[in-house]
């Protein structure tokens, strides 16, 4: 059985008190029991030693003086008083003299049958019944009375030990006050932790739990400062990252549906109709060509998305190497001189450098320069001009791609960059395109970690303009070619 967070630490917090609660009843109790005893027996001996010395010792010099055994007999009385314990004078062969108890000052000469002067604990006090006299447990301390360097008797001071016992009760309940205040204390600190950690945390559970159902729309949104509202933003940011993952996910799905299906149903649609002879035999080789430009149209379609695939930054390595972008540039150019002579297109480069070198992986540069021409050629009149430019300003070197063409709404500049994106105006002009030449672009200048922009305008045209990574000074020879 799973038990939550919430029920350990309850349990853990009785475990802790009902520990604690045993710890001093037994622990405790037991230390506290020994202590009570050694400190009453210390005390006892203490005040017999000066009873030994101050009164005592005379007697032994004169035992038969009644002045003295009624003034030792005096101190007795009050020392019993003040001790709450029966004290007894003894002598060196065990005879109780005197009582502090005694109602008279009569010597009792009373015998303590085997009295000891070396206690069997073997030291200055013992617990037990002392020899045999009381039938209570009872704590007995025994102080010698010594004259002229010689023991002459004893001093026993007595005392049941329920007395003590009842003592330290008294310290023991204490100490369960105490422990009760503390368990209250630390009651009330669970609570404000249930309050403060426990209760957003479940709901951070259960946020989190939503979240990996699939179910983006509730956030969590805890108002707070702490560690735990960091965290809460954190998953919430990370929701919607999901949520607009999701979305372009069943965005590009429905695309990329709508891309293929249209090729593919009129290439079924020809093969069938050539199959059951609608298309006669001498008409079959013009809709074949139509369905080789359909396939052709599907590989470039299924490239384009291996390419964006393969520009996951977690995929994806740049092989950055140092070039001069003015040969890739006219390199990437004279690839394009049959299409812009057929259309009469001419392409104008201009250099402020004869080599401008950068520091970049040519390979995908050569693929954004080739994508922007081509761009640029689609949609640029007969008889234009395509002009390619770079410009040096400090580190960096910015190519530009500017056409004279049909120019993109101002509504479409921010969604070119999208998959599968098509402007209105470019449907009748682009009928081979994918809308995916663009989105290449920009992923592989991201992954350069540089910029592209656009500047358009319908009807006078538009322009590229991506920066790359300078590899060196270049000494200043400004050139220009042109490519009919």
């Amino acid at each position: 059985m799973r038990l939550s967070l919430n029920i350990k630490y309850i349990f853990l917090y009785l475990l802790f008190a009902l520990s604690s609660f045993l710890c001093i009843s037994t622990v405790t109790s037991q230390l506290m029991m020994e202590n009570a005893v050694t400190e009453k027996a210390d005390a006892f001996y203490r005040e017999g030693l000066y009873l030994s010395e101050q009164y005592v010792g005379n007697y032994f010099e004169e035992p038969k003086n009644r002045k003295t055994l009624s003034t030792i007999h005096s101190q007795l009385a009050s020392l019993d008083v003040y001790l709450d314990a029966r004290i007894w004078l003894i002598s060196k062969d065990g005879e109780r003299i005197l009582s502090s108890n005694s109602s008279g000052l009569q010597e009792e000469h009373e015998e303590i049958k085997g009295f000891k002067s070396v206690l069997p604990s073997g030291k200055y006090y013992m617990i037990g019944n002392f020899f045999d006299t009381f039938s209570e447990e009872t704590l007995s301390v025994l102080i010698p009375v010594s004259h002229n360097y010689h023991v002459r008797g004893y001093i026993a001071i007595h005392t049941p030990m329920s007395v003590i016992v009842r003592e330290k009760e008294g310290y023991l309940f204490s100490f369960y006050i105490t422990m009760i205040l503390l368990m209250g204390l630390g009651l009330s600190f669970a609570v404000a932790n249930w309050l403060v950690i426990y209760h957003p945390l479940g709901k951070l559970r259960k946020g989190a739990s939503e979240y990996a159902l699939g179910n983006y729309s509730k956030p969590i949104r805890m108002e707070r400062d702490d560690e735990l509202g960091f965290l809460s933003d954190t998953m919430d940011f990370m929701a919607e990252s999901l949520k607009d993952h999701d979305e372009d996910q069943r965005k590009l799905i429905s695309n990329i549906s709508h891309d293929f299906r249209s090729p593919l149903t009129s290439i079924k649609g020809y093969i069938e109709a050539m199959l059951d002879g609608t298309i006669t035999y001498e008409m079959q080789e013009k809709y074949l060509q139509i369905v080789l430009r359909e396939t052709e149209r599907l590989t470039k379609l299924t490239s384009g998305l291996l390419t964006l695939h393969s520009m996951d930054p977690k995929q994806n390595r740049l092989c950055k190497t140092k070039f001069d972008i003015n040969t890739v540039i006219k390199n990437t150019a004279a690839t394009f001189e049959g299409t812009c002579t057929s259309r009469r297109i001419s392409i104008e480069l201009l250099f402020s450098d004869r080599e401008s070198y950068v520091y970049a992986d040519m390979g995908k540069i050569q693929q954004v320069l080739y994508n922007l021409i081509d761009n640029a050629i689609k949609f640029s009149q007969p008889d234009s001009v395509i002009t390619i430019e770079t410009t040096i300003k400090y580190e960096k070197i910015f190519i530009s791609v500017r056409d004279t063409g049909i120019g993109i709404p101002k509504e479409s500049l921010k969604k070119i960059w999208e998959r599968f994106y098509k402007s209105d105006a470019s449907r009748g002009k682009d009928k081979k395109g994918t809308g995916l030449g663009l989105a290449i672009v920009k992923e592989i200048i991201q992954l350069h970690n540089e910029n592209i922009n656009v500047v358009s305008t319908e009807g006078v045209g538009t322009e590229f303009i991506f920066s790359l990574q300078r590899a060196e000074e270049d000494t200043e020879h400004a050139s220009e070619d042109r490519i009919p």
